[in-house]
């Protein structure tokens, strides 16, 4: 009999404690516990970011870190959307614009090379307009031959792809089959059986076909409408496999992902999911959340997504991942932190999640706590009390400067006390700011009497400011991050009265001039940021956004999130470990940013 090590390459060690780090493969036997232990495989269903856009029935595809979804219908009555989104496996940015707008359509490929062929809308004549995706921008291709309207079974990428059934108007069925080679459509093996909103994965050659719809039946289908058995097509003709819906009830309108003999269908009605191998059903990971007539990832049964659905807007924006690995994922979120020790509003902070620093508030307010990642506890008071200005720094080491009304008072904390230090040139409030006690940044704002924003920036040495280059636009109420070299400004208005407008605007600073970086997804101001400026987070704002957003330096991409919408509230942190503190009106509630997390699924395994 062989060995574990001649099958595995590696013995299995005794130890007091589980390694820090497993490899996969590598087993030992823990003595304190007296078991045999290694990595699992785990399945698991878990929450994801939220996609920009409220929609159901978009198409979908690509895999789970470069994901596609493009068009689908608002609520009822249904309206068509040119809409694209895009996945990078954190949370999703906008794409370019459908050049027509529709929904029950088919989209197959990658994130950078898709096509989408079907008809619109059910307010829009019948068509089987197709749009071939770069990455960019979509540009319209010769139609498919047949103009169907649900052509919810597609797989396969850009130059080999495969549309099946579907249904004609007014309510029949289809069971036509076409192949396209990224430039025309040609006609291929028909279904044995007209249907509809069936799942399908896999190539144009090898392709898995399950889970239609359960509306009622329609001349040419046969049983009550539900095509509950699968068929395999092997580039020329179909063949029927096993029930699926015998193992797992999934009621129409399930997605397919991976291929013909590792295949995973799931959002039906149901929460239910089912696997195939290529020879029998069984059951999968449960769904949280049903998510019929959405988009999904499609080139992968181990590590997909499922976006936005049905009904609209309670599904619309949802997304769920699916991961098949030895690791055990736990999706970014935000949690309620310790509450604040004094109600406020207005207030400014500086830190990290487990030593942050908030200080100020209101008008008046002179009150300074200190976080240990728990609980608040009390310190001195700032020398001169005030709000709306800007704090920057560390626990030991923080700076908070501007304020009510056009304050130039700047005040640097060394963990225990308040000093005063150089005023700003320039007496503003909701500025924003960045960097270290000994390097920061103080940007925009405005002075009443005047409402215009201000498009002065300055720079800290740790006891005097000096001028550096001018934001351009003017903003106030903006988000800030980042270091005096490399400073991020997001969001913010540009005039004070008669009412501030938000906008989307976001500027990077190289530690002496402002140059325009990507637009935020939604406007926004009276947000908070944290992180650097390739790796950065905003969130709240406005004037109950729960929003989250992420920054990678070129573009933003959704985030969880907050549970409680909040402006004019202090945020620092990273972006994978942030804090947002009190609100407006004043409040004490803390929540705490999370990002994804990944640790291995350390098992316990037997002899038998």
């Amino acid at each position: 009999m062989a060995t574990y090590k001649e099958i595995a390459g590696q013995k299995i060690t005794k130890v007091a404690s589980d390694p820090s780090e497993p490899k996969t493969g590598q087993m030992w036997y823990n003595s304190t516990t007296g078991s045999l232990r290694g990595l699992g495989i785990v399945e698991a269903w878990s929450s994801a970011s939220s996609t920009s856009n409220a929609k159901q029935r978009p198409g979908g595809c690509g895999t789970q870190t470069a994901g596609l979804a493009a068009g689908g219908l608002t609520a009822p009555p249904a309206s068509a959307l040119g809409t694209t989104e895009e996945y990078n496996g954190s949370g999703w940015s906008s794409g370019g614009n459908l050049n027509t707008a529709r929904g029950n359509v088919g989209l197959a490929g990658t994130q950078t090379a898709a096509v989408f062929s079907g008809k619109g809308s059910p307010s829009t004549p019948y068509a089987g307009t197709t749009e071939l995706y770069d990455g960019t921008s979509w540009t319209t291709n010769p139609n498919s031959a047949n103009d169907t309207y649900n052509y919810r079974s597609n797989c396969g990428i850009q130059t080999a792809a495969l549309f099946s059934g579907g249904n004609y108007p007014p309510t029949n069925r289809a069971a036509g089959n076409e192949e396209f080679n990224g430039t025309s459509f040609s006609e291929g093996g028909d279904l044995p059986q007209k249907q509809s909103s069936q799942g399908q994965a896999g190539t144009q050659t090898a392709a898995i076909n399950s889970f239609g719809s359960t509306n009622s039946p329609v001349p040419g289908n046969s049983g009550d409408g539900t095509n509950a058995i699968s068929l395999e097509y092997d580039g020329t003709s179909w063949t029927a496999g096993p029930n699926g819906n015998g193992v797992v009830p999934l009621s129409g309108y399930a997605m397919g992902s991976g291929t013909q003999t590792d295949a995973l269908f799931a959002g039906g009605p149901p929460t239910n999911s089912c696997k195939y191998d290529g020879t029998t059903f069984t059951v999968g990971p449960a769904l949280a959340t049903a998510h019929p007539s959405s988009a999904n990832g499609s080139s992968s049964a181990s590590a997909t997504w499922i976006a936005h659905g049905s009904p609209v807007p309670s599904v619309g924006t949802n997304t769920q991942e699916f991961n098949k690995s030895t690791n055990t994922i736990t999706a970014a979120a935000w949690a309620s932190g310790g509450a604040l020790n004094t109600a406020r509003a207005n207030l400014s902070g500086a830190g990290t999640q487990t030593l942050g620093l908030v200080f100020g508030g209101g008008t008046t307010n002179n009150e300074t706590e200190e976080y240990d990642g728990s609980t608040w506890s009390e310190q001195n008071n700032l020398n001169t009390g005030r709000g709306a200005g800007t704090g920057f720094g560390i626990q030991t080491a923080a700076v908070m400067t501007g304020g009510h009304s056009a304050q130039t008072t700047t005040e640097n904390y060394d963990g225990s006390s308040w000093t005063n230090s150089g005023a700003l040139s320039t007496g503003r409030r909701y500025l924003a700011g960045a960097g270290t006690q000994t390097a920061g940044l103080g940007f925009g704002g405005y002075a009443p009497p005047s409402s215009a924003g201000l498009t002065a920036t300055e720079e800290y040495g740790g006891s005097s400011w000096t001028s550096g280059g001018a934001l351009s636009p003017s903003t106030f109420a903006s988000a800030g991050c980042g270091t005096q070299t490399a400073a991020l400004k997001m969001g913010g208005a540009g005039s004070g009265s008669p009412g501030p407008t938000a906008g989307t605007n976001t500027q990077e600073y190289d530690g002496s001039s402002w140059t325009t970086g990507g637009a935020m997804i939604s406007a926004n101001k009276s947000n908070q940021g944290a992180g650097t400026q390739t790796a950065a987070l905003t969130f709240g704002g406005n004037t109950t956004d729960t929003q989250t957003l992420g920054y990678d330096g070129t573009s933003f991409s959704t985030r969880p999130s907050l549970a409680t919408g909040r402006t004019y509230f202090a945020g620092f942190g990273t972006q994978t470990a942030a804090l947002a503190c009190a609100d407006n009106p004043a409040a004490t509630t803390v929540e705490e940013f999370t990002g994804q997390t990944t640790t291995g699924n350390i098992t316990d395994f037997t002899t038998s």
